[in-house]
């Protein structure tokens, strides 16, 4: 074990977080607590990676004197999306599902501020703050003191929780939210791995909040299944079966992942024949073409 004012051999000790601080690993942005492992548990998993050059620990005080800044910004009416500059972990993005009786964090960052604490609350302050799979904990149990909100995990992720705090509870299979915000269990990319079913989303047709249960790419028509999508761990044709029968079960159109800019208007089309490519692929129909 490491203590949080530890810095990693070659590292400026500037940038170290020091006693009592939010500890979080630089890499994956997940908060954690003392006594600190030596390397992160969430990075050394094959889903993940560790840098070059070793394990590094931050802060969100240590963030915050270097000018973290989080922008809120509107996607669709009662949905926001919150990124940082500079970007932590992955890069990703939180969404703010706006409802009358509470708001849901999704995909919580591994950052926070102030200034965007006070949006926040301006917004109608959050009820819940969810993360679809362990990779995006991030500081969840900091947006939630900071906003008095209950923190879920799924059950079958709970033995990822880096930092144990009293408000989270665990969950599993499905729950209601808030009105029209469905937490739904898919499984795949991690056990627990989660979507968040919003039901007056995209005009009220529907829209799925998909983390990287299911992933938006690029050309903004297909998604991927993928165990690790860093290492290009596939899942299997099973598994992808599954998840994408699962989602035709739900009623939507756009498909939001959690790295800026993913999105799919057509989200059941894109699951769909996605998922039949992967399965293609994965199972040797296509190996005349390599």
């Amino acid at each position: 074990m490491v203590d949080a004012g530890a810095v990693v051999a070659g590292m400026p000790d500037a940038g170290a977080p020091g006693p009592g601080m939010t500890v979080l690993c630089a890499t994956c942005g997940v908060e954690s607590q003392e006594p600190l492992p030596e390397t992160c548990p969430i990075c050394a998993d094959e889903r993940q990676w560790v840098p070059l050059h070793g394990q590094r620990w931050t802060s969100v005080d240590v963030q915050q004197r270097e000018g973290m800044r989080i922008d809120v910004v509107e996607l669709e009416p009662r949905l926001w999306a919150l990124t940082s500059e500079p970007a932590v972990g992955i890069g990703q993005r939180a969404l703010l599902v706006q409802t009358a009786e509470g708001n849901l964090l999704w995909d919580p960052l591994g950052t926070i501020t102030d200034a965007a604490v006070e949006q926040v609350r301006e917004l109608g302050g959050l009820s819940a703050v969810v993360a679809s799979h362990p990779h995006m904990f991030g500081v969840q149990c900091a947006w939630a003191d900071a906003l008095d909100a209950r923190v879920l995990v799924n059950a079958r992720d709970a033995s990822w929780i880096q930092r144990e705090h009293a408000r989270i509870e665990l969950w599993d299979d499905e729950v209601d939210l808030l009105p029209g915000v469905r937490l739904i269990r898919f499984g795949g990319h991690f056990p627990g791995a989660a979507v968040v079913l919003w039901e007056q989303g995209s005009g009220g047709a529907g829209s799925l909040l998909a983390g990287d249960t299911i992933q938006p790419k690029p050309d903004r028509a297909s998604v991927a299944f993928m165990r690790s999508y860093p290492n290009n761990i596939p899942l299997s044709a099973g598994v992808v079966r599954r998840l994408a029968d699962h989602a035709a079960t739900l009623r939507f159109r756009r498909l939001y992942g959690n790295i800026p800019g993913q999105l799919v208007e057509d989200g059941p089309g894109a699951v769909a024949r996605s998922a039949d490519r992967h399965i293609a692929w994965v199972t040797g129909e296509h190996d005349d073409l390599t």
